[in-house]
């Protein structure tokens, strides 16, 4: 039976959180004197909500949460933090639409960076502020939900097959310890990234929201034009901590711990390491072969291209839609592609591509030599067939919601090109896409329900699509 008591629980507890968060606001506020108003009220609503949950739930003695009842709350989680997060807007008189502060709100906390604000230069710096200390505070969610509270509740192992199992049995029973690594390292990256770009060209606010966005991997930019009119050192930096926040966590807790031999054997990495490499190293050289650039801008923009979309972060500082025919399709099929499980990226992930490479080279194998017992392995150990074919049901799952949604958005009467690029962007919590919501526009002009259908596609591809997909399968009633 679902325990609705213990779900509330949980559900006031995000709520006291998100109530704190719009406190943080207010000294912006005052500082550029501007209305705290709007983050009071917030704050008091979320407050109020969180009371009124607290009290219901009181009454429950259940003090372990079951498998079913985590599906459930890590979705509501999610959609309450999203609707929650549209108060500032809305109070503040920035966004009036209830549909476009949802699609604001959700691409913050899911750290996608889609926007639907067409002039944000006119902005309150407060609000500015909050939407992108949305992205940082999903960077955290994603954090401790993904990489420590479900795998000790035994929820996502499939999706963490990356994680040794002796970092598993190290975590679960210290799980206060291993947050406070795992924190430690966001912080810092955070830390160390305002610091270099308030050495550069960017003021104190510029440097802390764009970090924000940077860390997170989540996109917005306090500029309309992204990161075109900064100098080519802060995108250097930009650029080199969107590829360090690309990379898990869980790497980042051995470093802390001094255990240099896993990382060493870290798979996915030297995965994800070499397909940055390769896919910036080809569109540089596109780029130099057009012959409208200098080498140093060719490979500034192709490397930070490729590193922003594939860790799904989506900072720009160049129009992408006027490069060559086949950059745009790799920019495209890097939109797919995702940074390392348990780090804030999006879409499929480097080690669910690099576990179907190893079945394509498997089948081959087998196909040579058809009596060999080969078993499939990542990080030297073993991949078990239900892991395997977990990933290669995500894949499969993940294309299909892709065709099945473009489809939708050509119906509705947006161009082929556009509706693929918000799919394949939102989806994968990317933030800008083709066509027209290409890096130089935004979502703002889309059918209403093509923007309400977007903020559900930012929050499934968030929840790695299988959380929210199973609650509605007849085996989950059946938990």
């Amino acid at each position: 039976m679902i325990n609705p008591l213990i779900i509330a629980r949980i559900l006031s507890t995000i709520l006291l959180i998100e109530s704190l968060c719009f406190l943080v606001c207010i000294p912006v506020s005052l500082s550029y004197s501007e209305p705290s108003r709007p983050f009071l009220l917030s704050s008091a609503i979320t407050g109020s909500l969180c009371f009124i949950l607290r009290m219901l739930s009181l009454r429950t003695g259940i003090t372990k949460i079951s498998i079913r009842d985590s599906y459930i709350t890590v979705a509501l989680a999610w959609i309450i933090l999203s609707l929650a997060g549209t108060l500032p807007y809305i109070l503040s008189g920035t966004i009036s639409s209830l549909n476009d502060a949802f699609f604001e709100s959700a691409s913050g906390f899911t750290t996608t960076g889609a926007s639907v604000i067409t002039d944000v230069e006119i902005l309150p710096f407060s609000i500015l502020f909050w939407r992108s200390f949305t992205h940082w505070i999903g960077g955290i969610g994603i954090i401790v939900l993904v990489i420590i509270i479900l795998p000790a509740l035994k929820l996502t192992a499939h999706q963490l097959f990356s994680l040794e199992s002796s970092l598993k049995e190290k975590i679960q029973p210290k799980t206060k310890t291993v947050g406070a690594i795992l924190l430690m390292a966001y912080t810092g990256l955070t830390i160390i990234q305002i610091l270099l770009l308030w050495a550069g060209d960017m003021n104190l606010f510029e440097s802390v929201c764009l970090t924000f966005g940077t860390v997170a991997t989540g996109g917005f930019s306090v500029r309309n034009t992204g990161l075109i009119s900064y100098s080519p050192y802060s995108q250097y930096v930009i650029a080199i901590f969107m590829f360090l926040s690309g990379v898990s966590f869980v790497v980042y807790y051995y470093l802390i711990k001094r255990q240099f031999h896993k990382i060493r054997q870290n798979n996915e990495l030297v995965f994800y390491t070499a397909v940055v490499l390769i896919s910036g190293t080809v569109i540089s050289l596109m780029l130099l072969s057009a012959g409208d650039k200098e080498t140093e801008p060719a490979f500034r923009e192709g490397f930070f291209q490729v590193i922003s979309i594939i860790t799904t972060t989506g900072y720009t500082t160049v129009d992408y839609l006027t490069w060559p025919s086949a950059g745009l399709l790799i920019i495209f099929v890097l939109m797919f592609a995702g940074a390392c499980t348990g780090s804030t990226t999006g879409s499929i992930k480097m080690a669910r591509h690099l576990i179907v490479l190893k079945n394509i080279r498997l089948l081959f194998v087998r196909l040579i030599h058809p009596n060999a017992v080969i078993q499939l392995k990542m990080n030297g150990r073993p991949v078990s067939d239900r892991v395997n074919m977990s990933i290669l049901t995500f894949v499969l799952l993940y294309v299909v919601i892709f065709l099945s949604a473009t489809l939708i958005v050509v119906l509705t009467g947006v161009d082929t090109v556009t509706s693929a690029g918000a799919v394949a962007s939102t989806l994968g919590n990317v933030g800008p896409g083709l066509g027209a919501v290409g890096p130089m526009f935004n979502y703002n002009h889309l059918p209403e329900a093509d923007k309400l259908l977007f903020s559900l596609l930012m929050i499934i591809g968030r929840l790695e699509i299988n959380t929210l997909f199973i609650i509605f399968t007849g085996s989950f009633r059946k938990m």
